[in-house]
């Protein structure tokens, strides 16, 4: 018996994903555990496996479309086999009058349909939901739409392909009104050619751009940049060093150790350890650091958060920190593992930054940049004395607390880091 491939759903919140690559077509026959196709949501990606074998029956989504989740994808089944009844939308009816409509039947069916009707094109043209409302909001022309969609469907990117040539109602109207003008020989026929590269902006870029847009357009931002002595941290991680095997520890870094002090103080600060939601204008304290932590990925900035942060040992905090960065660097995290956090830190240490100004990513108010270590001196007993001094970056959301309750934050992490054998006794 035919059976249905739907889009998975890869957590919570996740509405949609996006086909990124079929390995099968039509007609290939599959074994159970094969991978039928690649999908990826705004942050992931993922494989999805054949659950049984038999033949590819049908196809019902292309490359680079977005499919809401448990939605129709492909159809498994034994060949000449009847799976009439599940074609999306087509319920009872022919496989054959599916797949007979001819292209050039679809083209002429398109230039039929009234300039930018798109309630009636729907029915004259094959085009899905989610295209139709791209088109609605942009003005696009769909009865010059070339469908590039299964079963002769327009699909988003036949709408971004109209825009990108011009070809909206509003532009076919003037040309309608324009008076007839004498043509004019192309002048330009010899003017050099610039070289560039038109690449398309993946989604996650998409996601990061909106996000610190909204950030920086929507909060009163500052930043405050203060160092500590990262003598006893320094001295304390190469004692775990020399002994992680020996006591079964994790290789514990200085960033384990930088994140483990914010968890362990942010609970006196509720104030940045909380969310500002604009929608009710209320603020949401929480009784727990969930911990995000920025990781650089081969796909863009991804947040990973650490649940319960401040419950954790260090060495706990290492392992699930390094077993959920591991994840997002592979492309494979869930996204539930992606929300949630109630403050960030972000690491630029390594890329011998002395200081910057991070960007929160919203609702949170408050992200902590941490910063290379820069050789420094101090006066100690009247004698200049020189240390390891590592820079701490802290942006926070000026509607939310002001800048002394955030230096006070400040001040007593770098006590707590400066001091972290008493940090670990508490």
């Amino acid at each position: 018996m035919a059976s249905l491939v739907i889009m998975p759903r890869q957590g919570q919140s996740v509405e949609s994903c996006i086909v990124s690559e079929w390995k099968v077509k039509v007609g290939d026959k599959v074994a159970e555990g094969d991978i039928l196709f690649t999908y990826e949501t705004d942050k992931s990606s993922f494989e999805e496996k054949a659950k049984e074998s038999g033949t590819v029956l049908a196809v019902f989504c292309s490359e680079g479309e977005d499919v809401p989740c448990l939605d129709p994808v492909c159809v498994i089944g034994n060949p000449g086999e009847d799976y009439s009844s599940l074609i999306p939308g087509k319920e009872g009816v022919e496989p054959e009058a599916v797949k007979t409509e001819a292209p050039a039947a679809q083209e002429e069916q398109a230039e039929a349909s009234p300039t930018g009707s798109i309630a009636l094109s729907e029915e004259r043209i094959k085009i899905s939901p989610r295209a139709r409302r791209f088109a609605e909001r942009t003005d696009a022309d769909i009865s010059k739409a070339v469908p590039t969609g299964p079963n002769g469907r327009i699909i988003e990117r036949d709408i971004n392909t109209l825009l990108d040539k011009g070809l909206t109602i509003s532009a076919a109207a003037s040309e309608e009104e324009k008076p007839a003008e004498p043509v004019v020989a192309a002048a330009s026929a010899s003017a050099p050619q610039t070289e560039y590269e038109d690449v398309k902006i993946p989604n996650i870029r998409k996601v990061i751009a909106k996000s610190m847009h909204d950030s920086l357009s929507n909060m009163a931002q500052l930043t405050l940049n203060t160092t500590f002595d990262a003598t006893q941290i320094q001295e304390y991680r190469n004692a775990l060093k020399s002994n992680a095997e020996s006591l079964g520890l994790a290789n514990i870094t200085l960033n384990d150790m930088v994140c483990f002090g914010v968890a362990k103080t942010i609970l006196n600060f509720r104030d940045l350890n909380a969310h500002w939601l604009d929608d009710t204008q209320m603020m949401r304290y929480f009784k727990h650091c969930n911990l995000g932590i920025a990781v650089d990925t081969p796909r863009g900035l991804l947040v990973v958060t650490v649940p319960q942060a401040d419950k954790l040992t260090l060495n706990e905090f290492s392992v699930i920190s390094k077993q959920i960065i591991s994840e997002a660097q592979s492309g494979n995290i869930s996204p539930d593992k992606l929300k949630g956090a109630t403050f960030t830190v972000t690491n630029l240490g390594s890329l011998g930054i002395e200081s910057f100004t991070p960007v929160i990513n919203p609702p949170q108010t408050g992200i902590l940049g941490v910063n290379t270590i820069t050789r420094r001196s101090k006066v100690v007993d009247g004698k200049d004395v020189f240390y390891n001094a590592m820079g701490l970056s802290l942006t926070f959301d000026h509607r939310a607390i002001d800048g002394a309750p955030a230096a006070k934050f400040l001040k007593e992490l770098v006590k707590n880091l400066e001091n972290f054998n008493l940090l670990l006794a508490k």
